[in-house]
């Protein structure tokens, strides 16, 4: 750290920190970057969905206030079916969240078993993957189930393979592993072609392996598209149809708290699925579902609203970099990701020093996802990772905060080597 810094230049270096971490104090301010939120600008995008429904019939005529179609309605299947490059037989549609379908869907394993298999809460060990740094909802699921969280290191094209293929090779009570494959959560990596084959072709242990595929960023661009290889694809090929269950929703398309959600799968644990489903409930929101459908019409319709979000969001992501490079670069005092669309930049600062720059940004007015939150159990094995959500702030805000938080890194890097 600080190459080529005297001795009284680091003590300069710390007084001036000290005095602009002291002006940022006394401001009093409140600024928020905790969660992946939707600014109200991005929001304010599908509002005109309220005015497209004058009556309430699917294309097939089906009254969507009614009862029935526990999987969903067909056009807003067709929908997402384009945008996962599945068949629409292969997809369910729920409500507004995908995290629910998520835990849903790990509470079956749990309870009833897959297809076939054993229910996992028969077992003695259930043990998940957790890539990390990555997302603290998917961890929180498996822990809340009782499960043994292991971590695998995330790499540039997606998690360890060589370490993912040793854990699953042997050990049966490995049952599955968390993936946000595109723009991932939080460092914004895309699995690579490689990565994609090795996880539907490697030997498992446990028949009943699943790999949750939370495709939750497939259309969140910045700039160009960037193909994701289709696991779907590539676990039929490989002789594994049923590892694969894969999620996405409009949370981010549309609105957080009212968008549409959407699970697909081989056609055998779709059908195994719906037989349970359809004992929990009778139909998920179709009016909800109709709305979607209306106002986007087809997967050109979600693509050229995405190109709105990114008008929005990219000039934000882009101030967050140039701030960091501006204060940071060269002081290797800290390293971040620059993704390519999604909703995080993965900020690494000096080992044993996260949990103090999140408390320092805290106390100048600054909240940001806690540190450890990206890894299992909360715990960060070398204090380094924060997760940094620009979308929520307004960019006047947001370029406060950043500066704020290189503030807080480099007065934490200095009180460490001083």
């Amino acid at each position: 750290m600080y190459e080529g810094f005297t001795t009284e230049q680091l003590i300069e270096r710390k007084q001036a920190m000290e005095a602009r971490f002291a002006q940022y104090k006394a401001q009093n301010l409140k600024l928020d970057m905790s969660r992946g939120k939707p600014s109200k600008e991005q929001l304010d995008l599908s509002n005109g969905m309220y005015t497209q429904v004058t009556d309430f019939k699917s294309e097939d005529g089906v009254d969507c206030r009614n009862y029935g179609m526990p999987d969903g309605l067909p056009e807003m299947k067709r929908i997402f079916a384009q945008m996962l490059d599945v068949a629409s037989d292969q997809i369910i549609i729920g409500d507004s969240s995908s995290l629910n379908l998520m835990y849903d869907t790990v509470a079956r394993a749990y309870n009833h078993g897959l297809l076939s298999a054993k229910p996992w809460s028969r077992l003695e060990k259930v043990k998940f993957l957790c890539p990390s740094p990555g997302y603290d909802r998917h961890f929180a699921i498996s822990q809340l189930f009782g499960m043994e969280l292991i971590t695998v290191p995330m790499m540039d094209d997606g998690p360890d393979m060589d370490l993912v293929e040793a854990l699953v090779r042997n050990d049966e009570a490995v049952k599955g592993i968390w993936c946000v494959p595109k723009y991932s959560n939080p460092t914004g990596a895309i699995y690579s072609d490689a990565v994609v084959k090795r996880l539907a072709q490697m030997k498992t242990k446990a028949e009943d392996f699943l790999i949750i595929w939370d495709n939750a960023y497939s259309v969140h661009q910045f700039y160009e598209e960037n193909p994701l290889l289709n696991i779907m694809e590539e676990c039929e090929k490989a002789g594994n149809p049923n590892r694969v269950f894969i999620f996405a929703s409009t949370a981010k398309i549309s609105f957080a708290g009212a968008g549409v959600a959407a699970m697909a799968a081989s056609r055998d644990n779709i059908r195994h699925t719906l037989s349970q489903i359809s004992i929990q409930t009778i139909n998920p929101n179709k009016v909800n579902h109709l709305l979607h459908a209306r106002f986007f019409k087809d997967y050109d319709g979600i693509k050229a609203h995405m190109k709105k979000h990114a008008q929005i969001l990219r000039p934000k992501f882009e101030a967050v970099i140039a701030i960091l490079k501006k204060n940071l670069e060269g002081l290797n005092v800290a390293e971040w990701t620059s993704p390519r669309g999604g909703y995080f930049i993965s900020l690494d600062v000096t080992a044993g020093c996260a949990k103090k720059v999140v408390a320092k940004a805290k106390e100048a007015g600054v909240t940001l996802t806690g540190a450890g939150a990206t890894y299992p159990y909360g715990i960060d094995p070398q204090d380094r990772n924060i997760r940094l959500a620009p979308s929520f702030p307004p960019l006047n805000e947001l370029i406060q905060a950043i500066e704020i938080v290189c503030t807080c890194i480099e007065l934490v890097a200095l009180e460490k080597i001083q």
